[in-house]
């Protein structure tokens, strides 16, 4: 398994406890890092899959993983796909549209898996899927607009 950072992106490696092997951000954004922490790392293919263990605090009435946090997750994954493919781009979200399908549960490994749908000049579309130990979800589609940074 690859766990090195792809060229270009700033993610620093996990060495220990039960994120060893997995790739995270530095604290660079006071809301995902209030909502996560999420990660990523590379799979035996090479293809980037984004991982969230859920807290009590990520919860909703009904004790399941609030839509909120799985849209978090989801807009974190948009990132990281996009930037397997372009690792040296700036972006913001556009739109981010998803279908909930299943319900997440505090305290259990979600992973997101997607592509690259199209990378154009100004414009990259993403899609992807949450699932629970390969029950789905949460499926998503977003659309990131690249921006020069100032």
């Amino acid at each position: 398994m690859n766990t090195t950072p792809t060229t270009g992106l700033r993610l620093i490696p996990v060495t220990e406890g039960i994120w060893d092997g997995w790739l995270r951000w530095p604290s660079v954004d006071p809301f995902e890092d209030h909502a996560g922490p999420f990660y990523a790392r590379h799979d035996d293919a090479g293809a980037i899959v984004c991982g969230f263990r859920p807290e009590a605090k990520n919860n909703n009435g009904g004790g399941n993983v609030h839509g909120g946090a799985l849209l978090t997750f989801a807009d974190f994954a948009l990132f990281m796909f996009a930037s397997a493919v372009l690792p040296e781009f700036h972006g913001v979200t556009a739109t981010l549209n998803a279908e909930f399908v299943g319900a997440g549960r505090a305290d259990r490994l979600l992973t997101a898996r997607g592509e690259v749908v199209k990378a154009g000049r100004s414009m990259i579309f993403v899609r992807g899927l949450i699932d629970d130990a390969g029950d789905p979800v949460m499926s998503f589609s977003g659309v990131i607009k690249k921006i020069t940074r100032k």
